[in-house]
């Protein structure tokens, strides 16, 4: 593949992707090596046109409408913002025609990690303390309460992965029936009995609109049915003020410690994982590279019976009629085609497009609308049927590959699919990423090597050598695999080792604040 200065992904496309920057007037191999003439300079991994294309005539990339040539374009042009519109594909939607059968491994060969077995039957790749905030009003409590205990206080627990502090900026100032307030219910539910978390601490002022008071034991707004960690509640107001609040938290958090302390990593079966599918900072070798290997590590934890959930709704629109095809029954299939629907509506009534997605940085890299950049961002989700769609931060039930409805945001979309019970995470990128998450460890894979060579404290895998040196999607496929397992087992991630994931909590506030 690296011998080659255009790539061309799918018989039929219109466009080739450049593996090397191309200069204007210089001859590359086309399609069947055909002799291409560059028109003129085109960055590496943009696009180039493989043959003429009539003004309003349809493009194609990965077999798939990306967009219309706003003018005649000449083979050999480079084709971007500039000569390539927008427009909705307007899929014509076919339910459950691309199901097949999962090839499961036997139970007894399937891969293992060692995590924390919870009293539920759960298995947690970490073992935090969290302290979350229902609102705004009370997060300074909540940092004060964490920050207390540094690795010195905590050097006599050493099961215990830290206490981290879990704070957001909304809370009250909402409606208390909207979806707003819905979705952060979900999160401070799913987060408070994660599997990542021996124990839960949560802090509320006393007159918010999210009331602490919700997450007490046994209330359970998420609708799953587990065993709940340690959980406490208390509020600024009826502690008597912000700093009898911190000495009762840490008192608190001080009585968890030695309970956190006894668990210990055990084996686990793979099935535990449930593994968060995300990109951010794409390029135009996301789609080509990182993200179908991720893809193939995915389908092999579903192989051993395990999760992976894909998010980030916006990043899917576009595509989603590759996913509606592999749902596992109709109505999963419709509630995908409702939440695109949904979007819809919501990026028209607040003034927006969904062709605002994808970023500078995404075009920058080569991508040019939302749907070339859905059709790489789906990769992610390999090729296993789609078993389940969720609401954001809904609590994921259902075993195999799903999509949880997100945000494009990473911070929000991430935060959603651990609430929803992901316990390790992957993220891919182009661009470049300085993303971490807890309670949940997050991996990063880049597109390609430039970006692994500049940022070697931050990328655990490159699938960059998938264009460089002839490594196959299926062989970084299974390095992702091999060390999410490491990572699910103990072994630091690059962003837990340079102290990512205490500000990563954001929580996806809809609607107004009053």
């Amino acid at each position: 593949m690296s011998e080659r200065a255009v790539i061309v992904l799918k018989p039929g496309d219109h466009v080739g992707v450049t593996t090397r920057a191309l200069r204007a007037g210089e001859t590359v191999a086309g399609v069947d090596d055909a002799n291409l003439t560059v028109t003129a300079d085109i960055p590496r991994g943009h696009k180039i046109a493989l043959t003429a294309i009539d003004a309003g005539g349809a493009v194609k990339k990965y077999g798939q409408f990306i967009g219309d040539a706003a003018a005649r374009i000449q083979a050999g042009e480079h084709v971007h913002l500039h000569n390539l519109n927008y427009r909705s594909a307007g899929n014509d939607y076919q339910f459950c025609t691309a199901q097949r059968p999962t090839e499961f491994v036997a139970k007894d060969k399937r891969a293992t990690f060692m995590g924390y077995r919870r009293a539920d039957g759960r298995a947690g790749t970490r073992n935090f303390i969290g302290v979350l905030s229902s609102v705004n009003c009370s997060a300074t409590a909540a940092h004060m309460i964490a920050a207390h205990f540094t690795p010195d206080k905590l050097a006599e627990f050493p099961n215990v992965d830290g206490v981290t502090a879990f704070v957001h900026a909304g809370g009250c100032g909402i409606d208390e029936a909207g979806e707003g307030a819905a979705n952060l219910r979900r999160v401070m539910e799913g987060y408070a009995r994660h599997a990542n978390l021996a124990g839960a601490l949560v802090v509320g002022l006393g007159c918010e609109v999210n009331q602490a008071d919700t997450y007490a034991p046994g209330q359970g707004n998420g609708g799953a049915k587990v065993s709940l960690p340690t959980r406490k509640i208390m509020n600024i107001q009826g502690c008597g003020g912000l700093r009898k609040t911190v000495a009762a938290g840490i008192r608190a958090v001080e009585d968890m410690l030695p309970a956190a302390n006894r668990a210990k990593r055990t084996p686990c079966p793979a099935s535990e994982l449930t593994l968060a599918l995300q990109c951010g900072g794409s390029d135009g070798w996301s789609g080509v590279t990182a993200n179908p290997a991720l893809g193939h590590a995915a389908d092999l934890l579903v192989r051993h019976g395990g999760t992976a959930v894909l998010a980030e709704t916006p990043e899917v629109y576009g595509a989603e009629h590759l996913l509606v095809s592999r749902a596992a029954d109709p109505a999963t299939a419709q509630k995908l085609v409702e939440r695109i629907a949904w979007w819809e509506d919501y990026t028209a009534r607040n003034n927006g497009s969904m062709n605002n997605n994808p970023t500078p940085g995404n075009k920058r890299g080569g991508l040019t609308t939302i749907l070339e950049k859905s059709l790489g961002a789906v990769a992610k989700g390999g090729s296993t049927n789609m078993n389940g769609v969720y609401r954001y931060a809904e609590p994921v039930t259902r075993k195999g590959f799903v999509l949880m409805d997100t945000p494009g945001y990473d911070p929000a979309s991430v935060t959603g699919e651990i609430a929803g019970g992901c316990n390790l995470v992957a993220f891919t990128t182009g661009r470049g990423s300085a993303f971490g998450s807890k309670p949940a460890p997050c991996i990063k894979i880049t597109s390609n090597s430039d970006i692994f060579r500049r940022m070697p404290e931050d990328m655990d895998i490159n699938a960059g050598v998938i264009l460089e040196s002839g490594a196959t999607v299926a062989s970084v496929g299974e390095e992702i695999f091999r060390k999410l397992l490491a990572v699910a087992s103990g072994e630091q991630s690059l962003s837990e080792a340079q102290g990512l994931g205490d500000h990563e909590f954001v929580p996806w506030h809809i609607g107004a604040t009053m």
